[in-house]
């Protein structure tokens, strides 16, 4: 009883039924709302009027702020930030890592005399020089040019992590390409502000900017910190790579929506008042399906400050866990056989005069505006489905979408079956000019009835990738560790380029003398036609919805190789070029750096899973194997050659099975490491991720099955893992 599974048992027992961690939330959660965040009112309060005027026109107008402005608001933050005890900034960023950065430096700054002050000027805030050479850039540097910029993000409030101030920012290479995801997001929320907006002045001329808005759901599992620690694949990994189902998952649905667990409870109260603090709107908090778990989820916000609240969320989630004896795990598949995590991405358009663009109005001229922009996505996501799965592509993800599980990997539109009779009866609009019966028939029996069809059009469809759920459309396919900016980049893009689009088709039209009404019902209508293959309202994850797609002459991508393959496509390249989001390099370079990070995923789990199994299971299951030979032995020299044979025949068996799959672990290893090597001498990058997918990651079962059979065939006291039912059912 002395292996490290029985330690951190042990460990457990002991601090379970304790409550010192017992978190007290105060009555108004609202009082700590931006407590830590250098949000509009504090920088009224500590900015001069003309430093908070020209701070405002930067975040709302992207005007350039003057350098002496720039001072101003610099000393202001500091001040605000040394009240609060912070003594050292950071310019914190989303390299493509998928991980946050951060390289934190003193205010502390020494003068004449043998003194020192505390100083923090608005180069300093602009701009910073962190090292470049070791985040992925995909060939754009080599290693030994270090050289790569942070640049401030005025339009993501400054927030305190600790004692350190931290300022969202870009990251860029010394020759000017990106190397984060922030940057091209704030280039594609500039495409879709202009298209949107251009589009927007057909039906309101008030409206001078457009927002896309974004409200994500994060899932995620809690295990005990100690079980966590036991488990050398998910220290590794993420992720077990071996293990036996329990007799009891999530069959009885008795987890989700469940009373949270005390210990749970605790974490999750400290994890919503730091979110407070820090500006996260976090609203919802809740079990989900699998046990251990969970949820949570904020208000929508606008998509740059969201995906940021996102991130530190992640972080912040990491480090209150650990106070409560937990270790987060935000791996898309954690465990076999219980469902895995996502995050599902909410996504609308807002104007600048309050208006969701995505909800119906109360007359019907609100409601062409909203089948304009609710037909354009439908038909954006049609024309670029195979991007956007690509977005969501990654060797964790996999696991979920191959499997058809939450969303399956096919891209596929929900819309309800009221709304897409809509679209059907919008669909007959005659070509050319309306006639007086038929614009009044469009205005009262299809357009105007539009809201009424809202209200009961509540449904959803969990085997969606992308449905519309009342006035926002749902990416349901984001894998729960993903950064939110690829799949917001990618949403904003194909919807700047079709409304682009839309606009040029309807411009066109209304010149040949048709009224813009008119024109727009025309475009909307061959829109509908072109769609239609997009559009699915039955069961994602059945067999006849495969075949029925393939018909329709939809992608099927259902690994990362496949699906990045088809985003280096000349159409895709051509959109990012065309918006100005990626040059032709930077496209090239983070193709290769996701290929790469698929292969070296697949690589780092054939390891652990090849050193688990030679140095835990093998041994354990010989051990056992030897106590039954000892067992047989000690029988025959008891009852003699005949009637041992009778006696032990249920050990001789059990000896024989262990001998097999001891055999099969052993023989699927040497296969494995050999695949390793092999792919390892593979130079081009879509060929090796490719041989890592379809030649090494698919010897894991050939090992996993034989280890998982071992662990209900050796006795529990011998095996080294910590099992499924203590991760998953432990309070």
């Amino acid at each position: 009883m002395s292996t490290l599974r029985f330690k951190a048992l042990e460990t457990l027992a002991f601090k379970s039924y304790r409550n010192d961690n017992a978190v007290e939330i105060p009555s108004k959660l609202s009082e700590l709302f931006c407590k830590n965040v250098f949000s509009e009112d504090t920088m009224r309060e500590y900015l001069t009027k003309e430093a908070f005027t020209s701070i405002m026109d930067a975040i709302k107008k992207g005007s350039k702020m003057p350098r002496p402005i720039a001072d101003q608001v610099a000393v202001a933050m500091k001040d605000w930030a040394m009240a609060k005890g912070v003594t050292h900034y950071t310019h914190w960023f989303q390299p493509l890592t998928g991980a946050t950065a951060e390289k934190h430096d003193s205010f502390f700054t020494p003068i004449e005399n043998g003194k020192a002050i505390e100083r923090f000027s608005g180069n300093l805030l602009i701009q910073q020089e962190p090292d470049a050479s070791s985040f992925p850039n995909g060939g754009i540097r080599n290693t030994f040019e270090a050289r790569g910029y942070t640049a401030w993000d005025p339009t993501s409030p400054a927030f305190i992590m600790g004692t350190t101030l931290c300022i969202p920012s870009i990251f860029i290479s010394y020759t000017g390409e990106t190397l984060d995801y922030k940057a091209p997001l704030l280039r594609s929320l500039q495409s879709v502000d202009k298209a949107a907006t251009d589009v927007m002045q057909y039906f309101d001329k008030n409206v001078t900017k457009v927002t896309p808005t974004l409200g994500w759901e994060q899932e995620y599992f809690l295990v005990d910190s100690a079980l966590y620690q036991s488990r050398p694949d998910l220290v590794l990994t993420g992720k077990t790579l071996l293990g036996h189902s329990p007799a009891k998952g999530q069959q009885l649905d008795d987890h989700y929506f469940g009373s949270i667990p005390t210990r749970v409870m605790n974490f999750m109260k400290e994890l919503e008042i730091e979110c407070m603090k820090l500006g996260i709107p976090v609203t919802t908090r809740h079990n989900e399906v699998a046990p251990n778990q969970f949820e949570m989820a904020p208000m929508f916000e606008e998509a740059n400050v969201a995906v940021d609240h996102n991130s530190l969320l992640m972080d912040v989630m990491a480090r209150i866990a650990h106070k409560h004896h937990f270790h987060v795990l935000l791996h898309e598949k954690p465990f076999a056989g219980v469902n895995g995590s996502g995050k599902h991405n909410n996504w609308s358009l807002s104007t600048d005069t309050g208006e969701n663009l995505l909800s119906p109005g109360k007359n019907p001229k609100k409601n062409l505006q909203f089948l304009t922009f609710f037909i354009n996505t439908i038909k954006a996501v049609n024309e670029y489905a195979d991007l956007l799965r690509a977005g969501i592509a990654s060797a964790n993800n996999d696991h979920r979408l191959g499997a058809n599980e939450a969303p399956p990997a096919i891209i596929s539109v929900f819309i309800g079956s009221q709304l897409y009779s809509v679209l059907s009866e919008l669909e007959k609009v005659t070509e050319g000019k309306l006639s007086p019966d038929e614009k009044t028939d469009l205005k009262l029996n299809v357009v105007g009835k539009i809201p009424e069809i809202l209200l009961d059009n509540t449904d959803r469809n969990r085997t969606s990738p992308f449905a519309f759920t009342g006035n926002k459309f749902e990416i349901r396919a984001v894998g729960s560790s993903a950064n939110c900016a690829e799949t917001m980049t990618i949403m904003n893009a194909i919807a700047a380029k079709q409304l682009r689009d839309f606009k040029a088709e309807v411009d066109a039209l209304v010149e040949t003398g048709l009224k813009k009404d008119e024109a727009i019902f025309n475009v909307l209508r061959e829109y509908i036609k072109q769609s239609k293959n997009i559009m699915f309202e039955g069961d994602g994850y059945s067999e006849d919805w495969a075949i029925e797609a393939e018909k329709r002459g939809l992608s099927n991508l259902k690994t990362t190789p496949e699906a990045l393959k088809r985003e280096m496509d000349k159409k895709f390249t051509d959109l990012y070029e065309e918006l100005e989001i990626f040059t032709h390099r930077e496209i090239e370079a983070r193709n290769e750096i996701k290929l790469e990070k698929y292969s070296t995923t697949i690589d780092i789990e054939a390891r652990v899973l090849a050193d688990i199994a030679r140095n835990h299971i093998i041994p354990s299951a010989l051990n056992y194997q030897n106590r039954l030979i000892e067992n047989v032995k000690g029988l025959k020299e008891i009852f003699g050659e005949t009637e041992f044979k009778e006696l032990a025949k249920e050990q001789m068996h059990l000896i024989k099975n262990i001998s097999g799959n001891v055999s099969a672990i052993k023989l699927g290893v040497e296969a494995l490491l050999e695949a390793r090597e092999t792919a390892h001498a593979i130079e081009n990058g879509q060929e090796r991720a490719t041989y890592f997918c379809e030649k090494v990651k698919t010897l894991f079962e050939v090992i996993r099955t034989p280890s998982d059979d071992l662990e209900m065939m050796v006795d529990d006291e011998l095996w080294p893992l910590t099992k499924y039912r203590e991760l998953l059912f432990t309070r």
